[in-house]
């Protein structure tokens, strides 16, 4: 018993000497955070980074309880179909693959006004717009992703980290509201798997410098990204556009046959990205042919989710309350199940009122 008491002792000291460093480690790491604002730096890991899009730290928040603050918010655009009750929708591949690299999605509905959309980016950490139908200039979905933009374009100008990812029409939109114009082609690229063709240096963007080896071989030897597009950003037009060149950089592009256009994009020092194919697709679609399903398609959209969720942690934005965050998170609806329906595009979608 007596030997029983000691080991009790000694656990007692060790234990005691344990509480006290990390409450010396955690007062060192706070002083760090003292000219951050304080309502949302919690410690900081004093590891510099020298990537120019990103913040001169890697900053960890306490975002009301949770390690990380990762709530990306997916915009929503008009539904069109009479088969359901509502007015617009969110495919729930979008949300799913988001969900799959760790984050809890936020649905950013349409037609709110600016105020709400302003309290909404603050809340969020990032922005996925995704591909569909909708009008590029008026509608609902047009005017939310421009408000969105210019915030993002202003807060990240300010050092406040918020990025943006747009795919398919949302990459569409992307190359409308930084060129301010309607560049876009016609092209045949509906219905279609391709490689990507890299451009020089593109494997060393911050988009793709942390893929593995294989994935990257992957994407440009085998025709794992989706296209479902009717209008394409050609080369051309690209290099042709003074904003845009001076805006983006070119990663990765693709043919139609004849016409080379634009499939990857990367903000020179913001982070906005844009892929005119559709990682999402590969785990999450099964409604048309010749959408990829193979281990090496389904490997290469975990990365590209990833990435875009990695990107999104480094946000300092976060909700006010608990209430206001379990309120906001598509967790309130349920998918509809659309796949069953004739000439369908999505397994599943989520449908606002």
């Amino acid at each position: 018993h007596l030997l029983i008491l000691r080991y009790l002792q000694l656990f007692t000291l060790l234990y005691s000497w344990v509480i006290l460093l990390e409450q010396f480690r955690v007062s060192t790491l706070l002083k760090g955070t003292k000219n951050l604002r304080p309502s949302k730096a919690r410690s900081i890991d004093l590891v510099p980074n020298t990537d120019t899009c990103r913040p001169r730290f890697v900053v960890v928040t306490n975002c009301l309880k949770t390690v990380l603050c990762f709530f990306p918010g997916v915009l929503a655009q008009e539904l069109s179909s009479s088969r359901h009750s509502g007015s617009s929708y969110i495919a729930a591949s979008y949300v799913k693959y988001l969900e799959m690299a760790g984050a809890r999605v936020v649905p950013v509905k349409i037609n709110l006004t600016k105020k709400e959309y302003e309290s909404l980016f603050n809340s969020i950490n990032g922005l996925l717009i995704p591909g569909g139908g909708a009008n590029l200039i008026s509608s609902g979905y047009a005017k939310a992703a421009k408000i969105f933009y210019e915030l993002a374009v202003k807060a990240n100008s300010q050092g406040d980290y918020f990025p943006i990812w747009g795919t398919c029409l949302g990459f569409e939109e992307l190359s409308y509201l930084t060129s301010k114009k309607f560049l876009l082609s016609k092209t045949n690229t509906t219905g279609l798997a391709l490689p990507l063709i890299f451009t020089n240096g593109s494997r060393e963007s911050r988009m793709f410098k942390g893929f593995p080896e294989d994935v990257l071989r992957s994407l440009a030897s085998e025709p794992i990204t989706e296209n479902s597009h009717e209008w394409s950003l050609t080369l051309e037009s690209f290099n042709n556009n003074k904003e845009l060149r001076n805006f983006y950089d070119v990663l990765t592009t693709n043919m139609d046959g004849n016409v080379e256009f634009v499939s990857t994009i990367e903000a020179k020092e913001f982070p906005f990205y844009g892929t005119q194919w559709h990682p999402e697709k590969n785990a999450y679609e099964w409604t048309k042919p010749y959408i990829p399903h193979s281990p090496s398609a389904i490997k290469m959209m975990f990365f590209m989710a990833d990435f875009f969720v990695n990107e999104a942690r480094k946000s300092f934005h976060r909700f006010s309350s608990e209430k206001e965050k379990a309120e906001s998170l598509i967790y309130n609806y349920s998918p509809v199940y659309t796949g069953k329906n004739p000439g369908s595009t999505f397994e599943q979608i989520y449908i606002f009122t």
